[in-house]
């Protein structure tokens, strides 16, 4: 129904988001979404890149992380990835996301979010996830928090946004070491 809250539709709208690695026939999709708008203007990436330069940007990341995307009723809808620093700070990354505009608060960034979180836990291991948001996005820091991120620190006029120099903040999640089981030795009967 027309008037039923958003909030339903977004629970119903989540169940039907799919996960799942992007692949290079993706690349024309992805691009039309970093130059959207609402992309553009919450995103410290440049937009209007072609398809082009978006394929060889992905290409670059692969095997330096996780990069998922979201589709929702076969369209690309969303894309995500983690960055995973080299050497001594190896146990950490760097997370960055992109919402196709007219899917906003419907359960696509946090299928996301909630897709980066599990590999970086469950299959890197890494202790820390960085991210820096505009100060004024209200709704991307609303979704970091409920996955634990925290307010680090404020840069401020930061970025060139919309010809204004706007302030940034830079959020991290802290994950603990996992618990270590020492195997028990077996005795022999």
């Amino acid at each position: 129904m027309k008037n039923e809250p958003l909030h339903r539709d977004a629970a119903a709208l989540e169940h039907r988001i799919t996960i799942k690695a992007p692949e290079p026939s993706d690349m024309e999709a992805f691009a039309a979404i970093m130059s959207l708008p609402g992309v553009r203007r919450g995103t410290l990436q440049l937009g209007y890149r072609t398809v082009e330069q978006i394929a060889a940007w992905h290409e670059r990341r692969l095997g330096k992380g996780v990069t998922v995307g979201a589709w929702l009723d076969g369209q690309l809808v969303g894309h995500a990835g983690l960055s995973v620093y080299p050497r001594a700070r190896s146990h950490g990354a760097e997370l960055g996301i992109c919402v196709h505009d007219a899917y906003h608060g419907r359960g696509v960034g946090t299928a996301l979010v909630q897709a980066l979180v599990d590999s970086a836990d469950g299959a890197l291991g890494l202790r820390r996830i960085e991210l820096t948001v505009f100060a004024d996005n209200a709704p991307a820091i609303a979704l970091y928090r409920k996955f634990g991120f925290v307010e680090e620190g404020r840069s401020r006029g930061y970025a060139l946004r919309d010809g204004v120099l706007a302030d940034a903040l830079h959020m991290a999640r802290l994950a603990e070491a996992p618990a270590f089981t020492p195997l028990t030795p077996v005795t022999s009967l």
